[in-house]
């Protein structure tokens, strides 16, 4: 199993046991960023830990490659003495050397690909990571925006209905009502003034038409 699948699996269990408990949608958000963050911190000490690893495998062939040289000088200074059996078990020694570090040298170019693979998953989980944060802001937003109309929607279901706006409505319709009689009354007193006016218009004709009566036939 690789390392994204192991901490995929880990994260996966924390949720469903905070999805099980029916947990806030931004605290399951928040909790799966910090178990993201965790595996991301687990993940960069598991590379460095095979970079490490490597190192010591690199200095284990290079360790074994100057000792199945020095065997090498030895075998040819037993040579220059004379010395053939000497120059064997040099030689014998330098291939047990050789042969070692040949094996460490397998064993480094898997570790160098394993640790490929680690970085390539880390560099993975990092990305992950990043769309995650970014990702919760935009949730987050949709949540709020979610909140705030179900709120609305709540207050209208309250509010439709309700005896105190009925009887603001009705209170408003009768006020409404009585300023609508105060026009009326107003309108009709402009009448009777106008209707007033008019008969005292017209008595001051019928004074003036007399007076001319009288005076044609010598009265005034």
């Amino acid at each position: 199993m690789n390392l994204l699948d192991r901490l995929g699996r880990l994260i996966r269990a924390n949720l469903n046991e905070l999805l099980r408990r029916a947990e806030d949608p931004e605290k399951i958000l928040e909790q799966a960023l910090l178990d993201m963050k965790e595996a991301l911190k687990e993940a960069r000490e598991q590379v460095a830990a095979a970079m490490a690893e490597a190192k010591r495998l690199e200095r284990e062939v290079e360790s074994h490659e100057k000792e199945a040289a020095l065997w090498e000088e030895k075998a040819k200074e037993a040579l220059k003495a004379s010395r053939e059996d000497l120059a064997k078990e040099a030689l014998r020694r330098r291939k047990r050397a050789l042969d070692l570090a040949e094996g460490f040298k397998a064993q480094l170019a898997e570790h160098r690909a394993l640790t490929e693979r680690l970085m390539t998953q880390l560099k993975a989980l990092e990305a992950k990571i990043d769309e995650a944060e970014a990702r919760k802001k935009l949730l987050l937003a949709r949540k709020k925006g979610v909140e705030a109309a179900e709120a609305v929607r709540r207050m209208e279901s309250r509010w439709e209905g309700h005896p105190a706006l009925e009887a603001f409505e009705e209170m408003e319709a009768r006020i409404l009502a009585l300023e609508d009689r105060h026009e009326a009354l107003k309108a009709l007193d402009g009448q009777d003034l106008e209707k007033a006016l008019a008969a005292l218009s017209g008595e001051k004709e019928l004074e003036e038409e007399l007076l001319r009566l009288k005076r044609e036939l010598g009265q005034a």
